[in-house]
């Protein structure tokens, strides 16, 4: 049987290699790779770097794998808490999942498409890095998509964190402030995109704070054994 510190700071390294995986998937994977506007560079930049590609993708996986791992240990915590909003919890981040990793099939398409050129042999080299940059797109529309349940996810996490006093309740209501943040970046994404591009991160960023900062009390501080009132 663990004590909560010990299921905090197994939550917090969960949490840390989500945070890691998706980093390096996101900012040093794609983003060094994929040009949104120049569907020949972008080919180029993946067959070059197939195996950085590759990396990117295993990553995700990996991130998705760790949330779940997270979410389940997150539960065991806060259900002599709440059992129904404990439930709650993992069953948004059951859909998250599950949208991201069916998701990745978009991504995984690209490199398909230009290892596999007898799939598209009546294809010319330009049409086929137009469907790869295609379905690199779709990717990030499905990510998009999966945002509102990793942003609804935070709302039973920052009750759960609130009501527990297992930790410091700012940490909870930071935690669903980062719920509505992600949820008005979803709405930004799909509504207004022009405007989405110049301020997501701006708009995320309280998310951003509120997870950081509950990784770092879970890894340094854990949680307190008992229910406080």
């Amino acid at each position: 049987m663990y004590s909560n510190k010990q299921l905090a700071r197994i939550a917090g390294l969960f949490y840390l290699i989500l945070i890691v995986c998706g980093v390096f998937a996101e900012f040093f994977v794609r983003s060094k790779l994929i040009q949104k506007d120049n569907a020949s560079i972008t080919a180029e930049n993946i067959l070059n770097s197939e195996t950085l590609f590759r990396l990117g993708f295993v990553s995700d996986l990996m991130m998705m794998t760790a949330f779940l791992f997270l979410s389940f240990v997150l539960y065991i915590l806060f259900k002599k808490v709440n059992a129904n909003v404990s439930l709650f919890m993992v069953l948004f981040v059951l859909a998250s999942v599950s949208i991201l990793c069916i998701n990745m099939l978009n991504q995984f398409a690209a490199l398909i498409i230009l290892n596999e050129p007898t799939y598209f042999s009546g294809f010319s080299s330009e049409q086929s890095h137009s469907m790869v940059l295609f379905f690199l797109d779709m990717h990030s529309y499905g990510y998009s998509i999966a945002q509102i349940f990793f942003g609804l996810w935070l709302l039973p996490l920052g009750y759960l964190v609130y009501k527990s006093r297992f930790f410091p309740r700012f940490l909870g209501v930071l935690l669903v402030v980062g719920c509505f943040s992600h949820l008005i970046d979803f709405f930004f994404f799909f509504l207004s995109p022009s405007i989405a591009t110049s301020i997501s991160w701006i708009v995320t960023l309280p998310a951003d704070i509120a997870e950081f900062s509950f990784v770092l009390w879970l890894l340094i501080m854990g949680a307190k054994n008992q229910l406080t009132s």
